[in-house]
């Protein structure tokens, strides 16, 4: 069974970093669209930062570009998310997220979904 585990979440100061990572074990995550996204309380599910599995292109959501850095280590089959400057308004539950079918960052396109890492961004 296709299995993604995610680390690193935690408390944090504005301003502050974090760098979340996630583990595949049964599959390969080169083979995948990967996705990083996040769920906010009384939000909707929203698309951070996604990986092609065509092209190896990388997508970010306005909210995060220049701020967060989407990386991956096909060696150990892990990706990670640097969150550098972050914000009150970056708290939310991360997820990651593997894709066979589609390279769109879109919560519904992504079948494969880890249990999630709280990110609490507070003084």
């Amino acid at each position: 069974q296709v299995q993604l585990v995610e680390s690193g979440g935690g408390l944090v100061q504005p301003g502050g970093s974090l760098r979340l990572s996630c583990a595949a074990s049964r599959f390969t995550l080169d083979n995948y669209a990967i996705g990083w996204f996040r769920q906010a309380p009384g939000k909707e599910r929203e698309g951070v930062s996604c990986i092609s599995s065509s092209d190896g292109s990388t997508f970010y959501a306005d909210s995060v570009k220049g701020r967060f850095t989407f990386s991956r280590d096909n060696a150990n089959n892990r990706v990670y998310l640097q969150m550098n400057s972050l914000k009150p308004e970056d708290t939310a539950v991360y997820y990651c997220a593997a894709s066979k079918r589609s390279n769109i960052c879109v919560s519904i396109a992504y079948e494969y979904w880890g249990q999630g890492t709280q990110v609490t961004v507070s003084s």
